[in-house]
């Protein structure tokens, strides 16, 4: 599993050596994969807020000093291979800060009819790059090899990354695989020409939107059943998406996973673990931390655990090591739905693997549900009435 680190917010010193002190906490945890923020110094012209947006970068080959030095980064991932956790950055390659180190070359940069940089959205802290010039894109690959030769991290999880041309990912990873065979490459896309040949894993959007629909009682099951097979079927079998509830974006702008799904949160936490891709936490939920972080701002998260979620998410993630019916595609079992009286309020399947299974019943309503099995499994013929938002996990090794 894949876990996001918002360095800033993670600790009062907001410093990679500050959380290199959870690294043991978190292999505990069952992490796998360590996704810190960007590491990179923050614009100052435009800067949003007082401390300004993570993804205004002013040099893609330093270290924003808030963090820390180089050293300190280059420490952290060591101590973070000793636990066996792999280490990726996020990387901004659609935008820098308007005042970057790059932005003497204006012709690297998108311009308007009065030689503006120009911006997208309401992203007014940034200048959109011009991946027409060679240069520029020369200049981007070797500063992604850069952290994997000084500072070993093992990939890289691409900001915007269906903003940027297909091809350069392709010329990107081709040349940072020739230093680092096993890179992982994360793409905060849902586009599948990119994960052909550039990346491992792709963002789960669609999928999550429906599921804080059907939470909110906007859609059914039947809607995420079909978001779910669709989604699988656009894009090759070896692609991973990744499935969340929360993300630093999710969280700051809409919303905290008990905002918006309310008493479903752990309902579809552990639905994320079952499907075929790769789960993810993003700082914080596994204590059930339940406010917004403040995005251009120092705000500190709360480790205080009220509510056992640190023994939820270690129980989940034992859960999806434990079998292999659970590993990520084409490693595991395909999703084998179990038909079920209640198909819109139900959603009931099963993975199986070389002898190992597991078998999952969803309650995804706020009402009781009484409901039949079409198959005859044994171990469902007790399950007739389901309370709101109820799962049962059945297990085979």
């Amino acid at each position: 599993m894949i876990y996001e680190v918002n360095v800033r917010q993670f600790t009062p010193e907001g410093t990679f050596d500050a959380f290199a002190t959870h690294l043991p906490r978190l292999k505990d945890l069952g992490v796998d994969i360590l996704w810190l923020m960007p590491i990179h110094p923050i614009g100052e012209l435009e800067r949003k807020g007082t401390l300004g947006s993570y993804y205004a970068v002013k040099d893609y080959t330093a270290v924003n000093p808030e963090f820390g030095t180089l050293d300190d980064f280059k420490a952290l991932v060591g101590k973070a291979h000793e636990l066996d956790l792999k280490i990726i950055i996020d990387w901004v390659p659609n935008h820098t800060s308007p005042d970057a180190v790059w932005s003497v070359n204006r012709e690297w940069y998108l311009t308007d009819d009065s030689g503006n940089f120009v911006i997208q959205y309401d992203w007014t802290d940034i200048a959109q790059l011009d991946y027409t010039n060679q240069d520029m894109r020369h200049a981007m690959i070797n500063a992604m090899l850069y952290w994997i030769t000084e500072a070993n991290i093992d990939g890289f999880r691409c900001d915007v990354a269906w903003n940027v041309p297909v091809d350069f990912w392709e010329d990107a990873v081709t040349a940072c695989k020739a230093v680092k065979p096993d890179l992982f490459m994360l793409a905060e896309a849902e586009e599948p020409p990119l994960q052909q040949r550039a990346f491992n894993m792709y963002y789960a959007w669609h999928l999550h939107h429906v599921m804080n629909e059907v939470a909110q009682g906007a859609a059914d099951v039947q809607e995420l059943r079909d978001a779910l097979k669709n989604m699988l079927g656009r894009f090759p079998t070896y692609a991973i998406p990744m499935y969340f509830t929360s993300n630093h974006d999710e969280n700051s702008w809409s919303g905290t996973e008990f905002e918006r799904m309310g008493e479903a949160a752990r309902t579809f936490a552990v639905l994320t673990y079952l499907l075929p891709g790769m789960p993810l936490i993003y700082n914080g939920q596994e204590v059930g931390f339940d406010r917004r972080l403040l995005f251009f701002e120092k705000d500190e998260i709360d480790w205080n655990d009220t509510s056992d979620f640190t023994a939820f998410y270690r129980e989940l993630n034992q859960l999806r090591k434990s079998n292999p019916a659970l590993y990520s595609q084409e490693k595991g079992g395909d999703v084998v739905e179990i038909v079920n009286s209640a198909p819109k309020a139900v959603f009931s399947f099963e993975r199986a693997v070389s002898g190992n299974k597991v078998m999952a019943v969803f309650n995804l309503t706020d009402q009781v549900q009484h409901v039949t099995f079409e198959n005859s499994y044994s171990v469902l013929d007790n399950i007739d009435v389901l309370e709101p938002w109820a799962y049962h996990i059945f297990v085979r090794k």
